[in-house]
């Protein structure tokens, strides 16, 4: 079997400002699927139900991106109709209890670390990667398998990009 570990942060890598509560916290959260499950079952889940209630142009890429979502940037303002986010709501939710997967997640204190490491303290970012890794590593060695990492990227069709611009 293979194996891939999709990865996303929440919150900002420089300890510049970690004394805000806002800028505290570092998380990197990975979520380990089989390649083969996601290609017959996960993608088209997911798939579905970005159509049936985005409707998206077969161009354009619906990135479930939780700022977008939280704020209802397009395409996620028919989220603004209430009835429409509880449909969201469910779906998601739905998804997220009947699919297949495993999540790691790495949360880093970087208050904590700048005072307790001072300047021998490791990027943020870049520790909680190593620390995903082998997390992810030793899961995989444990399942006699191996995989493979796609770090996240904010990223967005020209389309969208040029929608949320103006």
């Amino acid at each position: 079997m293979k194996y891939r570990m999709y990865v996303d942060e929440v919150g900002y890598a420089s300890h510049k400002n970690c004394q805000d509560e806002l800028y505290r916290y570092l998380s990197l959260t990975g979520v380990i699927i089989d390649l083969a499950y996601v290609k017959e079952t996960a993608a088209p889940a997911l798939d579905q139900m970005k159509r049936r209630l985005f409707d998206p142009h077969p161009d354009e890429v619906v990135i479930l991106h939780r700022n977008d979502i939280v704020r209802k940037r397009p395409p996620f303002e028919c989220l603004f109709d209430p009835q429409k986010r509880r449909e969201f709501d469910e779906l998601l939710l739905h998804l997220l209890t009947e699919l297949s997967y495993f999540v790691v997640t790495v949360v880093i204190d970087k208050q904590e670390q700048l005072e307790r490491y001072g300047v021998w303290q490791h990027d943020p970012y870049h520790y909680a990667m190593q620390v995903l890794l082998e997390r992810y590593v030793m899961w995989l060695e444990s399942k006699g398998a191996g995989g493979d990492v796609l770090a996240g990227m904010c990223w967005r069709s020209p389309a969208a990009a040029e929608r949320t611009s103006g």
